[in-house]
């Protein structure tokens, strides 16, 4: 099991826009242990789940490659209807040629509607769009010269310089599954199951949804073993992460300080951050987390985002918790 950290990359002044206290964060939780650093994806504040916006993934990303040495670096996650594919296949490749071969992409559908329609991007296509999308960039990645005729790109002997460094091509997650969705809109969430077998036929990874309960990501894993294996997949070869925000409690501390963390990002409450996010002390998050490597048959990846650039709260997630749980057992096959 690897330890990441997606990275408080926030579109906001001061330290969350500040070169240097990245460069210097990234360098020490290298030094710490920490495998991987990731940033998130979003153009535009996203309520209510989200009160800001985030910088620019891929622009993020090359400078975080430059503040590190050997921890790969991705995405999580990239909205990919958003972008066209020959460009991202060329900005991915890019990055992966400078960075070493560190790149992971990390990908999804997307969900919110004002940036489809800034982008005049059909939501209610999102999916059959990134279907054909993660199609064509494996291509491009990997063949010479392509020819592609779909609905939404078509192409005639198309070559991407440079390829990537990673052969066949970096590793692709993909995001997503069943979710609290009724809490923040009101609904329940559409389509989980056409996320969870794209997920089985595409994905070198997962990324369930990090509000998801520990009962929600076992169904889902289910679903992804029954459509793996009518595809001809092993799903046990797909890499599975566990990602969330977290901010740790010391005993005795009241949520005041918590409060102020978490609402510099999120437009939730108090009960939620608890219910779904990582917060508590020690003990509650090694038993969260805990729960959630068992109903998933274990991960690979355990990926934490702390909800500032505190170099506390990263000595206690590398020092303290990540040496209580990379070493959880479960029973496979359940």
């Amino acid at each position: 099991m690897k330890l990441g950290l997606r990275l408080p990359t926030y579109a906001m002044p001061g330290e969350f826009s500040s070169y240097e206290t990245l460069r210097n964060y990234v360098a020490e939780a290298e030094d710490l242990g920490v495998e991987g650093f990731f940033v998130i994806d979003h153009l535009l504040t996203s309520k209510p789940a989200y009160s800001t916006s985030w910088h620019d993934p891929l622009i993020a990303l090359s400078f975080i490659a430059a503040a590190t040495k050997k921890a790969v670096i991705g995405p999580m996650i990239l909205v990919l209807p958003f972008r066209n594919p020959y460009l991202l296949a060329k900005q991915t490749a890019s990055l992966d040629v400078y960075s070493g071969g560190r790149l992971i992409l990390g990908a999804g559908v997307g969900w919110n509607p004002d940036e489809f329609r800034l982008l005049n991007t059909p939501l209610e296509k999102r999916g059959v769009i990134m279907d054909e999308y993660l199609i064509l960039l494996k291509k491009l990645w990997t063949e010479d010269k392509i020819s592609f005729e779909g609905r939404f790109f078509n192409v005639k002997d198309l070559v991407l310089e440079p390829k990537p460094s990673q052969k066949p091509h970096p590793p692709i997650w993909i995001g997503g599954g069943s979710q609290p969705h009724e809490i923040l809109y009101g609904a329940a969430a559409k389509g989980i199951d056409r996320v969870l077998h794209r997920v089985a036929k595409f994905a070198d990874g997962w990324i369930p949804h990090s509000s998801s309960t520990p009962e929600m990501a076992r169904q889902d894993w289910e679903k992804v073993k029954k459509y793996a294996g009518e595809l001809g997949r092993d799903p046990y070869k797909i890499q599975k992460v566990y990602s969330n925000f977290i901010y740790i409690k010391s005993p005795g501390d009241n949520d005041a300080e918590a409060v102020k963390r978490f609402s510099l990002y999120s437009g939730m409450n108090l009960d939620y951050w608890k219910n779904f996010y990582l917060y508590g002390t020690l003990d509650e998050l090694t038993e969260k987390i805990r729960k959630r490597i068992q109903a998933l048959e274990g991960v690979d990846w355990i990926v934490l985002n702390p909800v500032t650039y505190e170099k506390e709260q990263l000595q206690k997630i590398a020092d303290e918790l990540f040496p209580r749980v990379e070493n959880v057992s479960w029973p496979k096959g359940g």
